[in-house]
């Protein structure tokens, strides 16, 4: 069963957080969420899943970017999320849907106990200017019956930016330190 608009409210504070809350956001059956003002693009030419894949970051200008097709744009909502006793899901607005984007390759089921930014796989049909801050998918929730595990892993929860891949560190963990050292260089060499 999917939760209401009122029944989020209501478990607002407890099951459900969301910040920052704006009551005007709420739906019947679902809460929309915002587009932050940057994205990260893959520079490599070939993605290995296996490695850690370079990115840059592209900012959202106020007066709009514009998508391309046959680019995966990474990015994040500008509200931070977490979810207890409950399974919290995304997809896009059908009023983006019918603009050609994609919101989610994939990834719009989330895991109970789930903390973080919610990281969006954005892909154009065709070219698509798209503004900072608009409301770009809506967070809805499903009860779910039997013993709950809460979601723990160290890959993504409590993530505070957009989030690329992190595939490699279970397919190649000694590629996480490899990722690591490659971090602490490019900060020294700011």
């Amino acid at each position: 069963m999917i939760l209401s608009g009122d029944e989020i409210h209501q478990n607002l504070g407890t099951n459900i957080h969301i910040d920052p809350f704006d009551p005007e956001k709420l739906n019947p059956n679902s809460y929309n969420l915002s587009l932050h003002d940057e994205l990260l693009i893959y520079e490599e030419v070939v993605l290995d899943m296996k490695k850690v894949n370079r990115t840059r970051r592209i900012m959202i200008p106020e007066k709009g970017l514009i998508l391309q097709p046959n680019q995966l744009y990474l990015a994040r909502t500008v509200e931070r999320t977490e979810t207890h006793n409950l399974v919290p899901m995304i997809e896009g607005r059908s009023s983006i849907g019918r603009l050609g984007l994609f919101v989610h390759v994939t990834a719009g089921f989330g895991d109970v106990g789930f903390a973080g930014y919610w990281t969006l796989e954005m892909f154009a049909v065709q070219p698509i200017r798209i503004y900072p801050f608009v409301p770009i998918c809506q967070i809805f929730y499903h009860q779910i019956v039997g013993e709950i595990t809460e979601y723990r892993s160290d890959k993504y929860q409590n993530n505070v930016d957009i989030q690329p891949s992190l595939l490699f560190k279970e397919l190649n963990p000694s590629a996480e330190s490899d990722s690591q050292m490659r971090l602490e260089f490019s900060k020294a060499s700011e």
